[in-house]
């Protein structure tokens, strides 16, 4: 959960552990998946997808979420999670329920009835065996069983939102048509809409999509202050897009966010496989702390968690913070003004791993570097000086005519 002033209430989900190594080699040792769970149990995250309960024939990848679950070690005040895409799933998670939380099953979220459907029927026939048709069939039972159970809110919401690999692209009006067609027929219900969410499996999100659809929502529809957003980054603007969706939003509002540790993931069905990544979580972390949104997560933690994963599926992950370091903000954070060449990747990593890892660099200057703005940074004082007097009265700062003469 991240708070800050003026903006919504932000709950992420870490799903590195499922969308993310969904996609990944199959044959991941058990041992290694558990220890990355045990260590992003330990990064402040509250609420963590720790797989999936799918048949193993075709997502091997998940095969072994029951190991997992025996294994793993759950943490007081983390929300555990997990897939489930058919009764049968949903019946296997809850033999481990606690430590998990079951949050979907059956046409509800978080115990809140709610309309939902894939925009892309091609999609969703290759993911699930089931066209758009189907899920927009149990709509009338979800909305009768609500009623019957007395629900007062409700949500709806839409997959591969923004377009398709496979039939183009989906226009913010065909959004929001979609939406109405479900709102109107909770209207007709007499049960109140407040939730919203979008996903986007094959990476087509787009900043300007996600600001209009949110913004078109909360302009037609005041009632809705849950937002969610799942979104794939296979064109580069999962984090954009993550962006837009918190400055949608306001005060009185939730959004909730499904980022993965190394911005990994992809469904293999959508056509991109790996390529198809996610919003890395260090990077929406390092964004929004960046914001002044406290999210409540150790971003050194989360690092050691991306390095491990990398380790793990054996080549660098999506994410940029893990490999250039968060932004040094203050002394004791920022770089050796002396640092030699830094080449590569590996060489770049002395922003956690130290100066061991860039020693026998070329050093192209012959005397060692100084500023007087870097001895002002060493003692906590701002570079730059807006409203005062440095650097702008130094004798080296230009100055016009005018100024010349009255000094």
């Amino acid at each position: 959960m991240a708070k800050g002033t003026g903006y919504p209430e932000i709950i992420i989900t870490e799903e590195g552990m499922r969308d993310g190594l969904q996609i990944e080699d199959a044959k991941i040792p058990v041992d290694k998946k558990v220890a990355l769970l045990d260590a992003l149990s330990e990064t402040g995250l509250k609420r963590i997808n720790v797989g999936s309960f799918v048949s193993p024939k075709y997502t091997p990848q998940m095969a072994c979420i029951d190991e997992i679950m025996h294994k793993f070690h759950p943490k007081p005040g983390v929300t555990y999670l997990a897939t489930a895409l058919n009764p049968k799933g949903v019946e296997r998670a809850k033999e481990y329920s606690p430590p998990l939380t079951i949050e979907r099953w059956n046409g509800w979220t978080r115990g809140k009835p709610k309309l939902f459907a894939h925009l892309c029927d091609v999609f969703i026939r290759r993911n699930t065996n089931r066209s758009q048709m189907h899920e927009m069939s149990s709509w009338t039972s979800t909305i009768e069983r609500a009623k019957v159970q007395g629900c007062k809110e409700a949500g709806i919401g839409c997959n591969a939102t923004f377009g398709s690999n496979f039939v183009g692209d989906f226009s913010v009006d065909m959004v929001m048509k979609f939406l109405e067609k479900q709102h109107r027929l909770w209207d007709d219900a007499g049960i109140k809409v407040t939730e919203v969410s979008i996903g986007d499996p094959m990476g087509w999100c787009h900043p300007l999509k996600v600001q209009q659809i949110f913004g078109q929502v909360k302009d037609k529809w005041p009632d809705i202050h849950d937002f969610g957003a799942h979104l794939h980054n296979a064109r580069g603007m999962a984090i954009a897009s993550s962006y837009a969706a918190v400055m949608s939003l306001d005060s009185s509002d939730v959004l909730r966010l499904e980022p993965t540790i190394g911005g990994i993931g992809g469904c293999p069905y959508c056509g991109t496989g790996a390529a198809t990544g996610m919003a890395p979580t260090e990077d929406l972390i390092h964004m929004l702390e960046g914001m002044g949104i406290d999210t409540g997560v150790n971003i050194d933690k989360l690092i050691d968690c991306v390095w491990m994963l990398e380790e793990i599926i054996g080549r660098n992950g999506w994410g940029h913070v893990s490999r250039a370091g968060p932004r040094p903000m203050k002394p004791g954070q920022f770089f050796d003004a002396n640092t030699p060449f830094v080449e590569t990747i590996a060489q770049a990593r002395h922003f956690k791993l130290g100066p061991k890892l860039y020693e026998g660099c070329i050093v192209p200057w012959s005397e060692p570097i100084t500023s007087p703005y870097l001895d002002r940074a060493k003692k906590g004082l701002p570079a730059y000086e807006v409203n005062g007097s440095w650097p702008w009265n130094e004798e080296f700062f230009p100055k016009s005519s005018k100024t010349a003469q009255a000094a």
